[in-house]
């Protein structure tokens, strides 16, 4: 198991794509940090399972960032994944939503990359990547403050790429499509709101009409590019944004 002796931290981890990639990393021998909201058992069962600990913050505020990254001592592997999602034409967005979206799918991942990456440099090793979107390279309707908050996750790894390029530490983005999680889910009601559509014809003809495949990502895969990632056969993959989107931005 090539990550032994390593330790990720993987924030938005108790359910969906963060938890894919908790358990892919798991499986290549890497001490996990969860970090996510839910139920007290089930989040007891994921840490049985996984030999993981969990830190409860919440990322939305700059103290509960911090509070995490000192609980997971020093990080080797970081995975900003934690995000939400509100669907509302502008002129009706609420301030208090784009302020927590920003603060959320931006601003922690800032955060984390600042207090993770003294220790990645000591090391001489470290991995930073975040889970960006498809909304990190193209836009929709509705979404002004997700697809903002995503490009600029993107442009935050690019940075991150150059400043560390001679630490043996990379930066990458995952950009998945429509991938079947309850963020992707819940945002099926507002959109039918938004659009006065049924909930068939949000997933059929909004969520996946763009996506030539027709069909969700699965969180599994996502976690095996995490784990691709960290192998030393991605040494030189730095500053990247990889799709994984059915195709959706080939257009």
């Amino acid at each position: 198991m090539f990550l032994s002796g390593k330790r990720a931290v993987i924030t938005g981890s108790t359910s969906g794509i963060g938890l894919a990639i908790a358990r892919a990393l798991r499986a290549e021998g890497a001490e996990v940090v969860l970090s996510g909201f839910g139920d007290a058992d089930a989040i007891a069962a994921l840490r049985a399972e996984l030999g993981a600990t969990h830190v409860d913050a919440d990322l939305s505020q700059r103290s509960g960032v911090e509070a995490l990254m000192a609980g997971a001592g020093e990080v080797d592997i970081l995975v900003n994944n934690a995000g939400m999602q509100h669907v509302a034409p502008i002129e009706e967005f609420p301030v208090d939503k784009w302020d927590k979206i920003i603060a959320l799918n931006l601003t922690a991942a800032f955060d984390t990359c600042r207090l993770a990456v003294p220790h990645m440099k000591r090391a001489g090793w470290g991995r930073i990547i975040q889970i960006a979107s498809a909304h990190s390279l193209t836009a929709s309707p509705y979404k002004s403050a997700y697809v903002s908050a995503k490009h600029g996750l993107a442009g935050l790894t690019k940075t991150l790429a150059l400043e560390l390029a001679t630490a043996n530490i990379t930066a990458n983005c995952i950009s998945p499509g429509y991938v079947w999680t309850p963020l992707v889910e819940n945002q099926i009601p507002d959109t039918m709101k938004a659009r006065g559509m049924t909930r068939e014809q949000v997933i059929h003809d909004v969520m996946l009409v763009r996506q030539p495949t027709k069909s969700f990502v699965q969180p599994s895969d996502i976690g095996e590019m995490a784990v691709f990632l960290c192998r030393d056969a991605a040494n030189n993959i730095t500053g990247t944004n990889i799709s994984m989107d059915g195709g959706w931005t080939a257009e």
